[in-house]
């Protein structure tokens, strides 16, 4: 019952059950916690346009600079193998000494997505203007 009469006294108290209005705010407040992290989640976004790619000659001649994480720890940047780690340090300068500055990326089947994803990362903060990801 919405209002609960006190009649103890003789009189018409009226007071305000306030339980289901608490009870559905606290539904709602866990169902906002539950959530925002999905609506908060980053993804990758990509896009495949094969009659372009395929199509035009000048997209074809343009030199991407090849990455393949090998391990969790090691990455192969044009056959040199290096540390994951260094990877900024190792792709910064090549990004500068390239006209185009596009990046393949080839990861083994046995690596982490979190690893995969450091690499597109370190990529992008590089300088690489666009990223392809390599895949079977």
């Amino acid at each position: 019952m919405l209002l609960d009469r006190n009649q103890e006294n003789g009189s018409d108290n009226l007071e305000v059950n306030m339980t289901p209005l608490i009870d559905v705010s606290l539904v709602l407040v866990v169902i906002l916690l539950l959530l925002t992290p999905l609506a908060l989640e980053s993804g990758i976004l990509f896009h495949r346009d094969q009659t372009a790619v395929t199509d035009s000659p000048a997209l074809e001649n343009r030199p991407l600079l090849d990455v393949h994480l090998i391990s969790e720890e090691a990455v192969e940047v044009d056959g040199r193998t290096i540390a994951r780690e260094s990877l900024l340090s190792v792709l910064t300068p090549l990004m500068r000494q390239q006209e185009y500055r596009g990046v393949a990326i080839d990861c083994a089947g046995w690596v982490t997505h979190g690893a995969f994803v450091n690499v597109l990362d370190q990529a992008r903060l590089s300088g690489a203007d666009e990223i392809a990801v390599a895949g079977k």
